[in-house]
């Protein structure tokens, strides 16, 4: 059986990658076997009947979009890995830059992701990867006892007062203005 690659939109935790397993498990009785489910990519052996369209409808009915294009693709790889690096970055397990994670993730000169990304999407990967972390500082301010230093120590950011600023600029709020708010608004990651 011939390996597939299906590209897939909008995935950006483990419980998306569970979400994409549990409808290609429902293809095991047409001869999908999974090899590996991770974030925006799931790589399968198929029969040559099987068609990544036959899933399309499933995948979009849970907020996914099965991406054919490969410039789409790309811009999909640049924005899985923008979050891969907030991630590994809050943890502290990495000592480069974005663009040189971006560069050696994808295999390509950052200037070109740069320029790809922006036209693809309208705003900056710079811009994205700020406002992912502006949604993770609203994560952490909602669901634990951090105080904004602490916060600003754990995503790595120079100073509390850099992470205010910049908080302020992406939600026209300070953060006290926004814990004070009855409801806080954070936008879902697949949805910068």
């Amino acid at each position: 059986m011939p390996e597939k690659l299906l590209h897939i939109k909008n995935m950006v935790c483990p419980r998306c990658i569970m979400a994409v397993q549990d409808i290609l498990e429902k293809k095991a009785t047409e001869g999908v076997e999974i090899l590996k489910v991770d974030l925006g990519i799931a790589r399968i052996n198929a029969p040559d009947t099987f068609t990544a369209t036959s899933i399309q409808d499933e995948l979009q009915s849970i907020g996914f979009e099965l991406l054919q294009d490969p410039e789409e693709q790309l811009t999909e790889n640049i924005r899985i890995n923008i979050l891969k690096f907030l991630k590994l970055n809050e943890e502290g397990s990495l000592h480069l830059t974005l663009s040189g994670f971006l560069t050696d993730a994808l295999h390509k000169n950052y200037t070109a992701l740069s320029k790809h990304f922006t036209r693809q999407t309208g705003q900056t990967i710079e811009n994205f990867y700020i406002h992912a972390k502006v949604e993770r500082v609203k994560e952490l301010l909602q669901d634990s006892q951090m105080n904004a230093s602490q916060i600003a120590d754990k995503l790595n950011y120079s100073s509390v007062h850099y992470l205010s600023g910049q908080f302020k600029k992406v939600t026209g709020v300070s953060i006290s203005e926004y814990k004070n708010l009855v409801k806080n608004s954070r936008t879902p990651l697949d949805k910068i």
